[in-house]
């Protein structure tokens, strides 16, 4: 590694990166209805503006991973700033919604250059006594955007119009690129001359797009279904491929040898799965049966995200000072306690009980979160850190895919394709609370696997 590297410039610019991204997601959904009513465009294709990203994201990021390895972490990382940000100021000056949607996709693919690197630069340049702490105010940022993005994105649109949510990401994008090219002179590519598996990555990416627009099209039909299982038969192909590969995309060996980095990915996924539902239900419960306005909702439903962002830098120092996978263990118990909770929440339940919950959550998510990802990138060889830091934002991924799964195969099940009004309120109650035993049971999975690695530790 070259020693000509700032610490707190390198954590600067990658922490700023991943706030715009997730800024940018949650923003731009409060942008789509005037994209739609100005472009003229149909709700399938306003849903494409951000089914396309998601899939663009998920399809490449193993690979972004691997090349980071290969040829250089920060050249990727840097490489997808510039196309993100280039590509957001393309998106302002759109004409068409199709010219969204295409723009859109290739943007995500500069946000699978940056989510599949960032984490790993950031464990390439901090010791590991100094990791969990940085880890930590990356996670804050990350959560820092999810949060601001309704809001601040909501204001930008009402004030001036969605094209300047777009315009935003050349200032912000530009910062962060001007500062890796001044401040952040060293490289690390601990694969490099190792080759690349091409056809791990062509199986990879048919697999999420499959996976991807079946689960978006699960409501709306027939063959949505289908296309999620062909996607979860091309994953196990692809898995069987990488495992006689001689330089895999994915290491399966590593994953059958290395049973910390296994469980503590594994225990990822269950996280995610469990708990990236919990604002939906949250949102359309206190609106539909507790009758607040979209913006005392939104006031009350930022509590856990906030609380995310406020405690995860404090929970990644704890994890330089403690052991890591032990407090990560403690926030996925405080996640299932909380989901736990959420299951006895009715219409008579007072805000201040809801408050209390979302405060739980937080502080659960916060404790997990940073101090896992701590113990996976510290778990994997130099060489392994990109493509771990690849493998941990697909779990992320399909773990958002899974929860939302479960909404609904619910929401058909129960409420039986009927909108949510006085009659079907019972219920859509009756949905909450099947999907948030659901996700308890899924974070109890989840300690389990945690208590494996500790007993392998």
């Amino acid at each position: 590694m070259n020693q000509r590297v700032s610490s707190t410039a390198t954590l600067f610019a990658v922490s700023t990166a991943s706030f715009l991204m997730p800024f940018m997601f949650s923003g731009v959904g409060i942008a789509l209805p005037s994209i739609g009513r100005e472009m003229g465009a149909t709700a399938t294709q306003i849903g494409l503006v951000e089914t396309g990203y998601m899939m663009s994201v998920s399809m490449f990021l193993l690979l972004m991973g691997r090349l980071g390895d290969v040829y250089g972490r920060k050249r990727i990382f840097q490489w997808g700033i510039a196309l993100f940000t280039l590509m957001g100021a393309a998106i302002s000056q759109a004409w068409s919604i199709h010219a969204v949607v295409v723009l859109r996709f290739l943007q995500g693919i500069g946000g699978a250059m940056i989510a599949a690197t960032g984490m790993a630069i950031v464990v390439s340049v901090f010791p590991q006594n100094q990791r969990g702490k940085a880890l930590g105010i990356n996670v804050a940022c990350v959560y820092a955007g999810l949060s601001c993005g309704p809001f601040l994105g909501g204001t930008i649109v009402t004030a001036w119009g969605w094209r300047w949510l777009f315009a935003l990401c050349l200032p912000l994008g530009a910062a962060v690129y001007g500062i890796l090219r001044w401040k952040l002179k060293g490289e690390w590519a601990d694969a490099r001359g190792e080759s690349i598996d091409w056809r791990g990555a062509a199986i990879f990416s048919l697999a999420m797009i499959a996976l991807v627009v079946g689960a978006a099209n699960l409501k709306s039909a027939d063959w949505g279904s289908y296309l999620m299982a062909f996607g979860l038969l091309l994953l196990i192909g692809f898995i069987w491929i990488e495992n006689r590969t001689p330089s895999p995309l994915l290491d399966i060996h590593l994953m059958k040898t290395n049973r910390i980095f296994t469980l503590s990915s594994l225990a990822a996924l269950l996280n995610y799965a469990a708990t990236f539902g919990v604002t939906f239900f949250m949102s359309l419960f206190l609106q539909y049966v507790k009758g607040f306005t979209p913006q005392q909702a939104g006031t009350l439903l930022v509590l856990q995200p906030v609380t995310q962002a406020l405690f995860s830098p404090i929970c990644g120092r704890l994890s330089d000072r403690y052991p890591a996978a032990w407090i990560a263990t403690i926030g996925m118990a405080c996640c299932a306690a909380g989901l736990g909770l959420s299951v006895g929440i009715t219409q008579t339940t007072s805000t201040h009980a809801i408050a209390a919950v979302l405060l739980l959550l937080g502080i659960g998510f916060a404790l997990f979160s940073s101090p896992n990802m701590s113990v996976i990138m510290g778990s994997v060889p130099p060489r392994f850190v990109g493509v771990a830091s690849g493998l941990v934002a697909i779990m992320r991924t399909f773990g958002m895919m899974v929860s939302m799964t479960i909404v609904t195969i619910l929401f058909s099940a129960i409420l039986k394709g009927h909108p949510i009004v006085a009659e079907t309120q019972g219920d859509f109650i009756r949905c909450m609370h099947a999907a948030f035993t659901i996700y308890a049971l899924l974070c109890i999975l989840g300690i389990f696997a945690s208590f494996g690695r500790l007993r392998k530790s």
